[in-house]
């Protein structure tokens, strides 16, 4: 059986700099697993003013704030960075953080935002198609000495990225709940499935799990090898964030990641226990 892993959704919107390290802080002496940030260039939510911190930049800084816990994206727009430019900022990261850097990724897609900076509209169908050729440039460059790749959005030639992650492999977490495409990708060259949810019960994750499952034995892969990640909120009731934890749990979710929503950061410290017996 696979080690549950509890996480938390640090997104890095309206807090200073100084409030995010010691948040960072908080989190890596708290025991829980991993802390998470997202990949967006205005904040979330209703109200899509103010302050909001670039990704990779914060967890290069998070890699040095910290000593324990492991870092990661949930989720990289692919769109915003070329995957080859990406390897490299992962592999930077990885050592900065020594050898504790998760790499989420997704399709990306945020109209509003990207068209304030004047990125180009891109079908849903073909930001899959890039996503799944990312993921072949990435642990090409990871991987081997010397990357050649020929696809229809991505090309390398003769493409050397060096240094190489500290992590060997290094861990791809994709993010995409299309059931024709993505999925297919995902089940092929993720080593983790990152989705998410507002809601307390994994409801439709469950059918999403079992086409996963599918797509994994048709690609020659044991579905069990593929870890499986959500994010869903911190209730405000200590027994409600438990009783969904463990609804997701039941369901076949490895990793958790807490949202703070309807409580915050010592809530879910304090749950930690409880949650770590649901494995």
């Amino acid at each position: 059986m696979q080690r549950l892993t509890i996480g938390w959704k640090a997104s890095q919107q309206h807090f200073t700099i100084d409030e995010y390290r010691e948040l960072w802080a908080r989190v890596d002496d708290s025991g829980l697993d991993s802390c998470w940030v997202f990949d967006h260039l205005r904040p979330m939510g209703r109200d899509r003013t103010g302050d909001i911190f670039e990704a990779w930049t914060i967890l290069a800084a998070m890699a040095q704030a910290t000593r324990r816990v492991r870092l990661g994206t949930l989720v990289t727009g692919n769109g915003y960075r070329h995957p080859a430019l990406l390897a490299k900022m992962a592999s930077t990261v990885d050592h900065l953080a020594g050898g504790r850097l998760d790499v989420g990724l997704g399709a990306g897609g945020d109209p509003e935002a990207d068209t304030m900076a004047g990125l180009p509209e891109v079908p849903a169908r073909t930001r899959v198609d890039r996503l799944d050729e990312a993921a072949q440039v990435l642990r090409l460059l990871w991987d081997t000495p010397v990357a050649h790749f020929d696809g229809t959005h991505y090309r390398l030639t003769g493409a050397v990225s060096d240094p190489k992650p500290v992590q060997r492999p290094l861990p791809l977490w994709m993010a995409s709940n299309g059931e024709r495409r993505g999925l297919r990708a995902v089940a092929r060259r993720a080593d983790a499935w990152l989705t998410a949810t507002f809601d307390d019960e994994p409801g439709d994750l469950v059918r999403l799990m079992t086409i996963l499952d599918r797509n994994c034995r048709d690609a020659g892969r044991d579905p069990a090898t593929l870890r499986r990640g959500v994010q869903f909120p911190l209730a405000a009731q200590p027994d409600d964030t438990l009783r969904a934890a463990e609804r997701f749990v039941a369901a076949g979710f490895t990793d958790l990641i807490l949202m703070p929503r309807g409580a915050g950061l010592e809530q879910a410290v304090a749950l930690l226990p409880r949650l770590r017996e649901l494995a």
